[in-house]
């Protein structure tokens, strides 16, 4: 399957319009939950202290402090123990007991360091205080909740890979469990017999297995699911070896015990587990944003000069613009300084530069090789086109100096882009940047890249970025 050069059948295209932005992801109801427990615990336990404590001995802003420590403590635990989770907050017993467990500690550490009158009014301030607060937050949540997940708010969107009784038996399973997230857009199945109707319980077939890629690619979709029976393993094998390039969950429905398909699908898709989570994006996201503006605020007398230069040197655009792949294999346009003469441009990459290269200007070909070239690229960042850190963004059709495609020379070449491109990588501080001449340069960075994939933490971006100016120092080649 080739999700770049199949285009989508009518149905599958008119379902990936309406999911092209992704639903809010489970993170987002843990930030919103702990941003919301947080004032209202430390009113609690304040004014809990407030009740405990006798007026000559309070101090409003002490007890404030200890309020709010004492309220951290309470979020952190209860985030830590998997309360925020939708399926724990939508049962009301549950989250009561996690929240009473998770106020003990804290509520005991005020008590033992506050200069109480006497444990009995101490226990009944403290009690009452958190009663209140935690009965009307979480029947509120509750009730809340139940609305977003009625309104897909926080739904993972899925398809199904696989029809007829399989996708029956899935669809039930699913919609039979308490608090499910999961929203159903669409089957995909080769098949075109009775094993596999048009509709299977309200949900329409819109493709067979070879729409599957190009639809994810094209919508938000956040979960596939195999609705196999354990006899098709050849075409299971074949559909997991073709999701590996996805940054999307994939899910095996003859290995989910509760329909609840959390926990990676055990061990069958431990190598296709989701390589950009929701925490990671918007860990990565935050880092970015932080260090791109301090690499503007120190780079930008270089980025003047360069830009001057390049205008001083040759007639035309001080930047040029280039459409590449970006996260998902989706398109994007890359910013850069002009390192070419303007009439001698290559947007479409269609000739790679090479050593000597009469197209690159003086002043470029400085640019190339200390990489300044791609400083513009920090404006796409805070665009959110571009990490700092990545796979570095391909031209569409990026071919070696012999003319062969990246994607002829690599199988699966597209597994790279299951995290977003960027600026620099791990492959291009180990060396693996510039000219494509032979294949096994393009294999050497292809498995730079996945390493860097399996292996992401934002303390390896870190170290990345740390070593990438030393990196420059060897302009191997860069022309």
């Amino acid at each position: 399957m080739d999700g770049q050069s199949i285009e989508l059948n009518e149905a599958a295209r008119s379902v990936a319009l309406t999911v092209r932005r992704g639903a809010l992801e489970p993170l987002w109801l843990l930030c919103v939950a702990m941003a919301v427990d947080v004032p209202v615990f430390t009113l609690a336990f304040w004014f809990a202290l407030y009740g405990s404590v006798l007026a000559t001995d309070f101090a409003p802003l002490v007890a404030a402090a200890q309020a709010a420590s004492g309220a951290v403590l309470v979020a952190v635990a209860l985030a830590a123990s998997g309360a925020y989770r939708s399926k724990t907050m939508a049962s009301l017993p549950a989250f009561l007991s996690a929240t009473l467990f998770a106020v003990l500690v804290p509520g005991l550490g005020l008590l033992l360091l506050a200069p109480v009158a006497g444990l009995g009014p101490a226990l009944w301030a403290f009690g009452l205080s958190l009663l209140v607060a935690i009965l009307s937050t979480r029947i509120g949540a509750r009730a809340i909740l139940r609305w977003v997940i009625d309104t897909g708010l926080i739904a993972r969107r899925t398809v199904i890979a696989g029809g007829g009784e399989e996708a029956a038996r899935l669809i039930r399973g699913v919609h039979a469990r308490t608090g499910n997230d999961i929203r159903f857009y669409g089957i995909f199945d080769d098949r075109n017999d009775a094993r596999s109707p048009p509709q299977v319980l309200g949900v329409p077939k819109i493709g067979g297995y070879d729409d599957l890629i190009a639809f994810v690619r094209a919508s938000a979709i956040d979960l596939v699911i195999i609705a196999l029976p354990h006899t098709a393993e050849a075409r299971i094998k074949w559909l997991l070896d073709e999701f590996r390039v996805l940054p999307v969950e994939v899910g095996l429905s003859t290995h989910s015990k509760d329909y609840a398909f959390d926990q990676g699908g055990g061990p069958y898709l431990q190598k296709l587990k989701r390589s950009f989570a929701p925490e990671c994006r918007l860990t990565k996201r935050i880092f970015d944003i932080v260090f791109a503006l301090v690499a503007l605020g120190v780079l930008w007398p270089v980025m003047l000069a360069a830009a001057l230069a390049i205008r001083l040197e040759s007639k035309g655009p001080i930047l040029f613009r280039q459409l590449r792949h970006g996260y998902n294999d989706r398109t994007i346009e890359v910013l850069k300084f002009r390192s070419m003469y303007a009439e001698d441009s290559d947007p479409g990459a269609e000739r790679i530069v090479t050593r000597g290269d009469p197209r690159v200007t003086k002043v470029g070909r400085f640019l190339r090789r200390s990489s300044i070239d791609e400083l513009p690229q920090l404006f796409n960042v805070l665009r959110g086109d571009l990490s700092l850190v990545g796979p570095r963004p391909h031209a569409i059709r990026a071919q070696s100096s012999q003319q062969d495609l990246f994607t002829q020379i690599v199988d699966g070449y597209s597994a790279r882009h299951r995290l977003p491109p960027g600026i620099t990588g791990w492959a291009q501080i180990n060396g693996w940047r510039g000219e494509i001449d032979r294949a096994d340069k393009l294999e050497a960075r292809y498995a730079h890249d996945l390493y860097y994939i399996e292996n992401w933490s934002i303390w390896l971006d870190l170290q990345i970025l740390l070593r990438t100016p030393f990196s420059l120092l060897s302009s191997k080649g860069a022309y």
